[in-house]
């Protein structure tokens, strides 16, 4: 904030900005949903380390920013926090203080349970090239790790652990967040779904959860929409100065991720008819998974992934509330060699102790590039597609530097882990990873 109004009025004016129809009267009617015309625009990303930074990674702006939003509701008062339904300023307070990849510690969680039959991953040391490329220079690998708040990283080729580092204070079995990583990992669950039969990509969302209908443009959006980022639903990722804790920064917040939804249905443009990366699609994803298959999110992520494919340690997903819902778009908290085995499931076309985990037709499909591109990248059920590279690399991302990425024509997964603030960089670092996993 510019201005030097009192902490407590800035924050009673937050409340009045932030959701106003949360005190308007409920109907139990279907609420029509309005479409927003809006200009489609090129804003197709160089392939160059010199290219700017994605638009796409507004979020990052979101959630750095929210500092300055919680700061305020913070000076206010316990009554802002529960007219928003939002964490107590205590709780608040941690965010302010507590780096992204320990966040997942502050909110509720459910535990996704070790694998009965860990696989520990065969290790096979192996030297990194001396340099990586980096915003028009060649600096040495550990250089790139430092320049970027790297916490964990980790190389396999050919399913062997060949090169591992953490940062100080960080160790194989410390648990980081995934951030938006774990959208890909809820793909792999709809994947399954759709194989066992349990859903199809063209289901509408309404029909699996109607308490969400309209009667407007909002209920032709499918799974399909949901699984490519083209729904069209108006939750937008950025951050407006305006209107503090509105958007993802305020699903990311909400203890009650259902009625966020129902709260926001809105279009930004018709379903199906181009690409935006929303986090919100990725949360309506995960609840239509969990009502298809009547169990949470992470439960299916244990018996159906976690599991078969030998995890070695725990992991946790975070929830709105305490046995609440798991927030799908974000937040698996997991040990970095357990990243690491996704990757491999994926990059072993879903295959982990010699049982198809993941269907090979759902690999393809990740794998592929759907019609519609993402703010300008390449992007499918989940997966990013970045560009340059040898075109078959693709890859799961978060906010603050997260990565798994997988190559498969140098049978390389890595995993990076990080801390990197607003400047996550991504083409640059997809350069990096690509000269790493074509160095052997």
């Amino acid at each position: 904030m510019s201005d030097h109004r009192p902490a407590v009025e800035a924050a009673d004016e937050a409340v009045e900005a932030v959701d106003t129809d949360q005190n308007a009267p409920q109907d139990s009617g279907p609420e029509p949903a309005t479409t927003r015309a809006v200009e489609p625009t090129d804003r197709a990303v160089a392939a160059s380390r010199s290219a700017k930074p994605r638009t796409r990674r507004v979020l990052r702006r979101t959630l750095i920013a929210l500092p300055v939003a919680l700061g305020v509701l913070v000076a206010g008062s316990y009554t802002t926090t529960t007219l928003l339904d939002i964490p107590s300023p205590p709780t608040l307070v941690q965010l302010l203080t507590t780096e992204p990849s320990r966040q997942g510690d502050l909110f509720a969680t459910r535990t996704i349970p070790a694998s009965a039959t860990p696989a520990p991953l065969p290790v096979h040391n192996e030297p990194l090239p001396a340099t990586v490329p980096w915003k028009g220079e060649r600096v040495p690998v550990e250089q790139f790790l430092t320049t970027t708040h790297t916490n964990a990283f980790l190389v396999l080729r050919n399913g062997r652990l060949t090169h591992e580092w953490y940062r100080n204070g960080v160790g194989p079995t410390t648990r980081l967040s995934s951030w938006s990583a774990a959208k890909s990992v809820v793909s792999l669950l709809a994947g399954q779904a759709i194989e066992q039969g349990r859903l199809r990509e063209d289901d509408r969302l309404v029909d699996i959860l109607p308490q969400l209908k309209t009667g407007g443009a909002y209920d032709a959006i499918t799974v399909r929409d949901l699984l490519d980022m083209t729904s069209g639903v108006d939750v937008p990722e950025n951050y407006n100065e305006h209107y503090p804790l509105t958007g993802t920064a305020r699903m990311y917040l909400t203890r009650d991720l259902p009625a966020f939804a129902h709260d926001h249905r809105d279009l930004q443009f018709p379903p199906g008819s181009q690409g935006a990366y929303r986090s919100i699609d990725t949360e309506l994803l995960g609840q239509v998974l969990a009502k298809a298959q009547g169990r949470p999110l992470a439960d299916l992520l244990a018996d159906n992934i976690w599991a078969p494919m030998g995890a070695q340690d725990s992991a946790t997903w975070n929830l709105d509330r305490d046995n609440g819902h798991e927030k799908a778009y974000c937040c698996i908290n997991a040990t970095p060699r357990d990243y690491a085995k996704l990757g491999q499931l994926v990059l072993n076309n879903g295959r982990a102790q010699s049982k198809q985990i993941i269907p090979l037709a759902w690999i393809k499909r990740i794998a592929t590039p759907a019609p519609h591109k993402v703010d300008g990248w390449g992007y499918s059920a989940q997966w990013w597609h970045p560009p340059g590279g040898n075109g078959k690399d693709y890859s799961a991302l978060g906010v603050y530097g997260q990565y798994i990425y997988v190559d498969p024509v140098s049978r390389t997964v890595v995993v990076k882990l990080s801390d990197y603030g607003d400047q996550q960089d991504e083409q640059e670092t997809f350069d990096a990873l690509r000269t790493i996993a074509h160095s052997g």
